[in-house]
């Protein structure tokens, strides 16, 4: 496949990765946080997605897959990011709503759909198509975008918590790890295994998270809604 049709084929299944990754926890309490911002940090997500997607491309994807020697640099770009993102969650209209786990979670869609860009790209160019590169691109789509969006709305969530240190070193690590874990799948696809299951327990915790963000005279009538449709269910049985 040529160099563009490769980079649209890349692009349209992590763009469907990032839509499936707003489903679910964002959905749920959709109208009752600051939607405006999350949606704004889509925009900066990109941004910062693609500068992040391409530099650890750079000096961590290409050096493994050609069994180059790797560097400490991927290490102080993961660093950066996890600043970076502090940063974005520290903005003034991010505070004023306490929407820093809603918004983390929209950057963290965004910056993970690049990341999955990049690596999808890098797969297409250099195997055959094959069920375990197909699997692979799927499980990379689906699982990056939400991954990275686990780590920034636990970030902000930490953020709430006036956990500010705290919350950069343990998303300097986690991005780290799944970075590297990601990375891996491309050789190894056992590596599925142990990356999966953290990311289920943390989906659990997500929505406390989630809801954190949530003003509480909205949860009251968020409580109010969900109690009438479980009644109108209930009667319709």
């Amino acid at each position: 496949m040529a160099g563009l049709a490769l980079f649209q084929v890349a692009s349209i299944v992590a763009l469907i990765g990032m839509g499936l990754g707003w489903r679910g926890v964002m959905t749920k309490y959709s109208g009752f946080y600051d939607l405006p911002t999350a949606w704004s940090m889509m925009f900066w997500g990109l941004l910062l997605g693609g500068f992040y997607g391409n530099m650890t491309d750079d000096f961590l994807l290409v050096p493994y897959i050609t069994g180059a020697q790797l560097t400490l640099t991927p290490l102080i770009i993961c660093l950066f990011l996890a600043v970076i993102v502090h940063l974005i969650l520290r903005r003034e209209r991010v505070r004023r709503t306490g929407s820093q786990p809603t918004t983390g979670w929209a950057l963290g869609l965004a910056v993970g759909g690049m990341i999955a860009m990049f690596q999808i790209y890098r797969m297409l160019e250099i195997y055959e198509i094959s069920v375990a590169v197909i699997s692979t691109i799927i499980l990379i789509a689906i699982v990056t975008p939400r991954a990275h969006a686990l780590i920034f709305c636990a970030h902000g969530h930490r953020m709430l918590r006036d956990k500010r240190w705290s919350a950069v070193l343990i998303t300097f690590i986690w991005c780290a790890l799944t970075i590297t874990a990601l990375y891996s799948t491309i050789k190894n696809p056992l590596v599925w295994i142990f990356l999966i299951p953290p990311l289920l327990i943390a989906e659990r915790r997500a929505h406390d998270w989630v809801w954190a963000a949530v003003p509480r005279p909205a949860r009251r009538r968020l409580r109010r809604i969900w109690a009438d449709a479980s009644r109108a269910k209930v009667e319709e049985e």
